[in-house]
């Protein structure tokens, strides 16, 4: 499975169309406050349970986006941010969660 098209919706969501005919629709800021990097793991690891991160539009607003060999994407935020790799597998599993939330 890997995505086929890959579009920023009203700055606000990225949707992807995939290898097996489904659509995913992902929110930005979930993508963000999720970021996979190290940085970000460590930072979110030293928060309490209910810490709310407060981020500001160029951190939710995408720059760019680039294939990682065929496993994942890599998001370039507007804030220069661009070291979280996002596999495949995690995305479509974040656009789950945020079906049923």
């Amino acid at each position: 499975m890997h995505p086929e098209k890959i579009k920023i919706l009203e700055n606000k969501y990225l949707w992807i169309k995939w290898s097996d005919d489904t659509e995913s629709k992902i929110n930005l800021q979930k993508m963000r406050e999720l970021c996979p990097c190290a940085t970000c793991l460590a930072k979110r690891d030293n928060q309490s349970k209910s810490y709310i991160p407060s981020l500001i539009s160029n951190q939710i607003t995408v720059s760019g986006i680039e294939a990682v060999g065929s496993y994942a994407i890599q998001i370039i935020w507007q804030d220069g941010h661009n070291t979280g790799i996002y596999e495949y597998p995690f995305l479509k599993n974040l656009a789950a969660d945020s079906i049923q939330t």
